[in-house]
């Protein structure tokens, strides 16, 4: 008896030990939101705007378009509309991993290749 009650509380501690992220990707397909990445050792923003079918991108007193096609609630490609050079022209798949409050961790890759990365954006508005 003593043994029953002690696996059944090992198993309750797991379980409630296991828990899962929250992932509400409708709460961040459109919105203002930032983003920040260490670029040769200095701390960049990028800033932008996404909607059901585009995003606006501000670095650096620049701003770059790009089309957004939804796969499904938590992952979409990305494509310059007007892309300046070869690497430009590649979409870019994206993907939330987990939300908390006003912030996402996103996955991101080049279409087809296996090299990811990770970021956090938060939502602005």
């Amino acid at each position: 008896m003593v043994k029953n009650i002690l696996y059944l509380l090992v198993i309750i501690m797991v379980v409630s030990a296991c828990k899962t992220p929250q992932r509400d990707c409708n709460s961040f397909k459109t919105g203002e939101f930032s983003y920040e990445e260490l670029i040769d050792g200095e701390l960049v923003t990028t800033r932008f705007t996404r909607n059901d079918t585009l995003e606006v991108a501000y670095f650096n007193d620049k701003v770059d378009s790009s089309s957004v096609r939804w796969i499904n609630d938590c992952e979409w490609i990305v494509k310059k509309i007007n892309p300046k050079s070869m690497s430009e022209q590649k979409a870019v798949h994206m993907k939330i991993l987990f939300t908390e409050g006003d912030l996402y961790t996103f996955e991101y890759s080049l279409v087809g290749k296996n090299i990811k990365q990770r970021g956090t954006a938060k939502k602005l508005n």
